[in-house]
């Protein structure tokens, strides 16, 4: 069993950064891919970072790529989400995701709001 607890949401404006992170009740070297999802109001859960347990950069979704950063730290077992030109349709619920042994574990979510 993974717990995943996330923090660092928040109202920003556009052009504003934030960092995301996701700190896990396990050693992140045991798990095979972490990364974050967000969901935005009437869509559906959509990848926004991955990386794997090994993997030295992380894959992202072409609307973020160049804008966010996946990174980790292996001393405090947290990942995190660097996120910076927050455009409004950023705007989510971020979620971060472990991949470990065929389980699915997810945080709680936390809000990320993009807004004048």
């Amino acid at each position: 069993q993974v717990q995943l607890v996330e923090s660092g949401g928040g109202l920003v404006q556009p052009g504003g950064s934030l960092r995301l992170s996701c700190a896990a009740s396990t050693n992140i070297r045991s798990i095979d891919v972490m990364g974050w999802y967000r969901q935005a109001p009437g869509k559906e859960r959509e990848l926004v970072a991955t990386i794997a347990r090994f993997g030295f950069s992380g894959n992202y979704a072409d609307s973020v790529k160049g804008r966010f950063a996946i990174s980790r730290d292996y001393a405090v077992n947290t990942v995190y989400l660097q996120m910076t030109s927050l455009k409004p349709e950023d705007t989510a619920v971020y979620y971060c995701n472990a991949k470990a042994n065929d389980f699915n574990y997810w945080g709680q979510g936390t809000q990320v709001t993009v807004s004048s």
